[in-house]
């Protein structure tokens, strides 16, 4: 199948490589010279725009930072102009970003108007999750659609969830990413607590993921450097999850509590600290290190 896939990031890089072992004929694109380079050694063929990268494509697959770029790659704004209106009737956009429900809807009439099918479906799982292909798709829109999607999802998934109607996967993804957010940040006040107290955080950990405090990050995220020798912890922080990202999604559900008038008083104090954490210069850095903050300085 012929595939366009833009965002070749962290996650959207691995995603496009699976497809591409797979068989499938996949053509990429990314702004990043470096994120397309890493690919093309890989044998993945290179576009030299979105524009390009969509010629000839029976499905299309973004995975971009923000609800922003999504509409503009599609929709085009004052730069740029969309690249919806190249897409034949027939055609399938498969937006894995995290953005906005409203701007998922909003993609998604300009596409039903052209004849093209859409679907939105944001991912969980982390780096690890896009290297392996056992992310956690959570989709929105038609159920022939899904379907229709279902073999390409499989191939960089190991779950696919229909969350509801379009936008139902995006809201599920935000509500997730709160929780993740909170989470994170207890599982590192936590973490912080006991080394303060002269434990082992390896040890302390072990102990929490065996007890009524488990979570995922205790199972495979730690943010405490050398407890997974894999995680970004353990690696300076880099690549996984961007604070910048993390900030942005709190900053989704919070926009979404507000509409739906919802009460989310640790969601809001999340989005706060971790936008503290950005201001004072680690929005590059993976979300775990959010332990920096938390944590007893020397």
């Amino acid at each position: 199948m012929n595939i366009a896939f833009i965002g070749l990031g962290n996650m959207g890089g691995p995603m496009a490589l699976n497809l591409h072992k797979a068989g499938h004929t996949v053509q990429a694109f990314d702004l990043s010279t470096s994120a397309c380079e890493k690919l093309a050694a890989e044998g993945v063929a290179i576009a030299t725009d979105a524009a390009a990268a969509v010629q000839g494509a029976e499905v299309v697959i973004s995975m971009l930072p923000a609800s922003a770029h999504v509409e503009a790659l599609f929709l085009g704004n004052g730069t740029q102009a969309g690249v919806l209106p190249l897409l034949p009737a027939g055609a399938l956009v498969i937006d894995c970003s995290t953005i906005a429900a409203a701007s998922a809807r909003k993609v998604a009439d300009a596409a039903q108007a052209q004849g093209v099918q859409f679907i939105d479906a944001p991912v969980s799982g982390g780096t690890g999750g896009a290297i392996a292909g056992t992310l956690t798709f959570m989709v929105g829109g038609d159920a022939a659609v899904l379907e229709r999607a279902r073999p390409l999802l499989e191939k960089m998934g190991a779950n696919i969830f229909h969350a509801g109607a379009v936008g139902a996967g995006q809201t599920a993804k935000i509500c997730n990413n709160m929780l993740l957010g909170i989470l994170m940040i207890g599982t590192s006040e936590a973490i912080a607590l006991g080394v303060a107290n002269g434990l082992d955080p390896k040890v302390l950990s072990e102990i929490m993921r065996r007890s009524s405090g488990g979570n995922w990050a205790l199972e495979k995220y730690n943010p405490c450097p050398g407890v997974h020798e894999n995680a970004p912890a353990s690696k300076g922080y880099a690549g996984g999850f961007g604070t910048d990202l993390m900030l942005k999604d709190l900053g989704l559900s919070q926009e979404n509590a507000t509409a739906v008038k919802a009460s989310t008083p640790l969601g809001g104090l999340a989005r706060n600290l971790y936008a503290m954490h950005s201001i004072a210069g680690q929005g590059g850095l993976d979300f775990s290190s959010i332990i920096q903050m938390v944590g007893k300085k020397d």
